[in-house]
């Protein structure tokens, strides 16, 4: 098989330090020809400089191939191409493929681990995984097991692997890892299993743990200096893990940390959310509950947190604050600024200082929103940086076994895990997002390990008095707060969009569309309907100098769990069946690669 001179020098490489390996896996995500980390580069951007397909041809696009997966459930995440190699993943049991492109796809090898099915049922919201990640000649896989496996990027062999987390205590994984320097991030699903999230770096040579930061605990678990470490400028203080938890309730406090990482190589930071609190009944964990719902900025050598910002202070809708965090610099009031942009499942799109932490923007990016009448954005304040909690969405005030109706967004969120992207030619950020609303009804639960620990009833359904649909797609401007244009949908937008420099953006639909939109006016170019609804993200490479776009179909996800898992009781998923129940009638379970070119 044929290599190009990309995979050839970082195999090449591999034999060499692997900080010098990465200085190449850098430069390779420069290159638009090719995509070799899931969110496009270190800044979460999903933009690519390719524009052979553009605004003024995209219409034309058709079918190049496609791939069987051989896996039903719900496929997120893209494949990833290398030279002339394509990296395709799988939800459970996790199967990795790696294609020639060179040969119409032909398999290379493929991995298929082997897992206990008993991880199926301790996963929160279908059996999904975000996809591999490259760096030093290897292919990095978290499974759902939580075993994160390298493998030969050349033949697939295992050259180590190391467990992360216990499926008996429901530690599990859905994410995707971070290759920086010479480690690999993860992280760890679980917050329904009353688990204590925690970020992870583990050497790329051997697998070896390097540093484990949890979201709660003592500064010495947590990885803070109490007098360095800041949240909204002011020093933390010591035990901040600790003090806004009753008893030991922060052993079992959640907090997972399942969602996209960042890094910012000039700072030497990674960035990254916590989830929700556990449990979903706010009752019975009174006080802040730090540091869950929180953005993390830490050291990516010594796992040192710089700053923290806890956007929902004890939160009562489990509005997960796991999103991805997208780096730009762009201009905020005249003064050019490293900014950190977050579009949270509290329906809230915040832009900060990532150097600092400073909060510059918290605005919603969903009309519905109710919950909250905003953050209080006056730095002398006592609650600068807080949502102001209106009472009669606050399942806390309205009690146990009461059921708080029409909260705006759902617990789902204003957007979940499905990325944003950016153009920096517009400047403006390409958002998925949920129209969703629920009725939230906590009531008390114990802790047993390895047994769901929620302690709510949720039901969900489209957003009153709107356009009928579950979902829009937007164009945001961070700066200003502001939406620039807004889509409507029937359904949540599941898919990660794709920002391009032919002035187009791409995203995918839960019935199953392919759609290209300008990014300048939000005006549909194209559209294709592929075998099943569309929770993958979008990615786009070129091979023998054609361009080419790819999206993963399979519907799934907490969205399509219905349908993935085969329930029926509207109030299984966590709430989402019923809200989702009519995505039938327009896909069904697929697991299918589709890569779509110009025509020659």
């Amino acid at each position: 098989m044929r290599k190009t001179k990309y995979l050839a020098a970082a195999l090449l490489l591999s034999s060499t330090v692997t900080a010098s390996a990465n200085e190449e896996l850098m430069s390779m995500m420069d290159d638009p020809n090719q995509w070799v980390i899931q969110t496009g580069d270190y800044a979460n951007q999903r933009y690519s400089e390719l524009d052979q397909i553009n605004k003024d041809n995209v219409g034309d696009l058709q079918v190049a191939w496609t791939f069987s997966t051989g896996v039903l459930r719900g496929h997120e995440g893209s494949p990833l191409v290398i030279g002339d190699v394509m990296y395709v993943h799988t939800p459970f049991p996790n199967i990795v493929y790696a294609l020639d492109l060179t040969q119409e796809g032909k398999i290379i090898w493929k991995y298929e681990p082997k897992q206990d099915p008993d991880v199926i049922p301790v996963m929160c919201c279908d059996t999904v995984n975000r996809g591999v990640a490259y760096a030093d000649g290897k292919i990095f896989l978290h499974q759902a097991d939580t075993t994160v496996v390298a493998l030969n990027a050349e033949t697939g062999a295992v050259e180590w692997s190391v467990m992360n987390g216990d499926a008996s205590v429901g530690e599990t994984n859905t994410a995707t890892v971070l290759p920086v320097g010479d480690k690999v991030i993860v992280g760890i699903s679980g917050g329904e299993f009353g688990v204590r999230g925690s970020v992870t770096a583990y050497s790329i040579a051997d697998g070896s743990q390097v540093w484990r930061a949890y979201s709660m605990g003592p500064d010495s678990d947590i990885l803070v200096d109490p007098e360095m470490t800041t949240h909204l400028g002011e020093p933390v203080g010591v035990d901040s893990g600790l003090n806004t938890w009753e008893g030991d309730q922060w052993k079992i406090g959640g907090g997972t940390t399942w969602g996209w990482y960042s890094y910012d190589p000039d700072e030497n930071l990674v960035y990254y959310g916590t989830g929700n609190p556990s449990t979903w009944n706010p009752a019975q964990r009174p006080g802040d509950n730090r540091w869950s719902m929180t953005i993390m900025a830490r050291d990516a050598d010594t796992g040192m947190a710089k700053w923290f910002y806890q956007m929902t202070p004890h939160d009562e809708w489990d509005f997960d604050g796991i999103n991805e965090m997208i780096l730009t610099d762009q201009e905020i009031d005249g003064v050019e600024r490293k900014l950190l942009t977050h579009f949270d499942r509290n329906g809230l799109g915040y832009t900060l200082d990532r150097i600092t932490g400073e909060l510059l923007v918290a605005e919603k990016f969903d009309p519905a929103v109710n919950w909250t009448t905003g953050v209080d954005m006056d730095p002398n304040s006592d609650t600068y940086g807080r949502p102001a909690v209106v009472a009669e969405y606050s399942t806390e005030q309205n009690g146990e076994d009461v059921n708080s109706t029409g909260i705006c967004p759902a617990a789902l969120g204003s957007k979940d895990q499905q990325p944003a992207a950016y153009s920096p030619e517009t400047q403006l950020f390409y958002v998925p997002t949920n129209h969703v609303c629920m009725d939230y009804e906590p009531f008390r639960v114990s802790y047993t390990a390895g047994q769901p620990y929620v302690g709510a009833t949720l039901a969900m359904y489209p957003a009153p008095d709107s356009h009928g649909g579950m979902g829009n797609f937007i164009a945001w401007d961070n700066t200003k707060g502001e939406i620039a244009w807004s889509l409507p949908e029937q359904f949540s937008v599941w898919s990660g969009p794709l920002a391009t420099a032919g002035d187009v953006v791409f995203y995918g639909t839960l019935e199953g569309y392919l759609k290209a939109v300008d990014s300048n006016t939000g005006e549909e170019l194209y559209r294709f309907k592929t075998a099943s609804g569309i929770i993958g993200n979008v990615m786009t490479y070129t091979h023998d100098d054609k361009q080419y776009i790819a999206i993963l179909s399979g519907i799934g996800g907490w969205a399509g769990i219905g349908l993935a898992a085969g329930l029926t009781n509207p109030n299984d998923g966590l709430g989402a069946v019923g809200g989702y129940a009519a995505l039938s009638d327009y896909t069904a379970l697929g697991g299918q690669m589709t890569v779509f070119a110009l025509p020659d």
